[in-house]
């Protein structure tokens, strides 16, 4: 066969995360300084075709690299062939020499250029961003209706997977 192919374990991946507002459904919630929302933070962890390999939900007040440090967790002994990981500069820090000594894998961070206003497209992230915009599709995604974290990252699986299953019958 000539043809060349991915290997189905990844080398590479990108991770962001996304602040979302609860309702008064109770549960955990937090509020992010940055983003100025009261609500969840969705950590997602995904390939280089921005697939999702990881997911964490927590309160919207935990700082970035702490949250990280749960997705990084989650997948330490999963993902053998995993080498590199892009991140935004929300990741910087000393988490890049945690991941580096915990886990083994490099963090880089990609940083937008500060003289650039409005949008501008950033290598590497853009695939994250992508499968956040994807999973916005969802009205479900909209908000956190979820009482507890573990069903919010179960709703995010069965978006993805409806989105994988939509690309599969078109094909």
């Amino acid at each position: 066969m000539s043809e060349k192919c991915r290997n189905e374990e990844p080398s590479a991946a990108c991770i962001d995360s996304q602040s979302a507002k609860t309702n008064e459904q109770g549960g955990i919630d937090g509020y992010d300084a940055g983003k100025k929302i009261t609500g969840r933070k969705r950590h997602i962890l995904v390939d280089t075709m921005g697939l999702i390999l990881a997911v964490v939900v927590h309160s919207a007040g935990i700082q970035d690299r702490d949250g990280a440090k749960a997705v990084f967790e989650k997948i330490r002994n999963d993902l053998p062939r995993l080498q590199l990981i892009w991140a935004d500069g929300g990741y910087a820090g000393k988490l890049v020499e945690w991941v580096r000594s915990e886990c083994g894998w490099v963090l880089e961070i990609v940083k937008r250029t500060d003289d650039v206003k409005g949008f501008k497209l950033v290598p590497r992230r853009w695939v994250v961003e992508r499968t956040f915009a994807w999973l916005g599709r969802f009205r479900r995604m909209s908000k956190d209706y979820e009482f507890h974290p573990e069903t919010s990252e179960s709703m995010i699986h069965l978006a993805m997977i409806n989105i994988m299953v939509r690309r599969l019958a078109a094909a």
